[in-house]
């Protein structure tokens, strides 16, 4: 799979300010958690960054308000991949 460099410059800027305004909380926690267990800045942002992607596929694809429940839910569960509810059925 090709990477787009555009979308993932963006998620990442979503992670910073996140994290720059502690909001939610849950991705500072989970970025010193990933640090901690040897994963590195980057890896650790893309980690986090696939939990962003759920929710905006959801917001695009299904028009659905962001989640910030199902968000968090999937922070504190990687490393292991978060999942689209439908994958869940």
């Amino acid at each position: 799979m090709e990477v787009n460099y555009e979308m993932r410059d963006k998620i990442f800027e979503i992670i910073n300010n996140q994290m720059k305004a502690n909001d939610p909380p849950e991705v500072n926690e989970t970025f010193k958690r990933l640090k901690k267990i040897g994963y590195t800045d980057f890896v650790t942002k893309q980690l986090i960054g696939q939990c962003i992607a759920v929710e905006l596929y959801n917001i695009m694809t299904r028009r659905e308000p962001f989640d910030e429940e199902r968000y968090i839910m999937h922070l504190k569960n990687l490393p292991e991949e978060p999942f689209d509810d439908e994958e869940a059925d």
